[in-house]
């Protein structure tokens, strides 16, 4: 079973583990991934929860069925998730970055020394938890 926030719908939580499933490897393009019954199981969720996900997935590009074998990766589907991200990130994510930088009188130089810091010591950032860039 798998824990999801109250915040976002779990078939969009969903749709974004897959893809950074996806991106970190575990699934290359052409892969196939688990049938929607696996993945309802190993998940703990109700089958149309899956199918929602793939319904997702599937009009955005990132994952294709084939009639009678399952569904799997698209051939382009680390591009279109990658773009997808970096626009949300630039357009959403930033720009609230930035308003609590200023509310909070943190200066460029605080970050660049933590992103510097970050990168000697191997960690994001000093943060314990896994940061989830685009939070969708």
């Amino acid at each position: 079973m798998t824990d999801f926030r109250q915040d976002k719908a779990i078939y969009l939580q969903m749709a974004e583990r897959l893809c950074d499933e996806i991106l970190s490897g575990k699934y290359g393009p052409g892969d196939r991934i688990p049938s929607v019954r696996e993945l309802a199981v190993c998940v703990g969720v109700n089958a149309n929860t899956v199918v929602r996900t793939y319904d997702y997935l599937s009009a955005a590009g990132i994952i294709q069925t084939r009639r009678g074998l399952g569904y799997f990766v698209s051939g382009n589907a680390g591009n279109i998730i990658m773009e997808s991200r970096r626009s949300r990130f630039m357009n959403e994510i930033l720009p609230e970055f930035f308003r609590q930088m200023k509310l909070l009188d943190i200066t460029m130089e605080t970050v660049a020394h933590k992103w510097k810091e970050s990168a000697d010591t191997g960690r994001d950032a000093g943060c314990t938890d896994r940061i989830d860039v685009l939070g969708n």
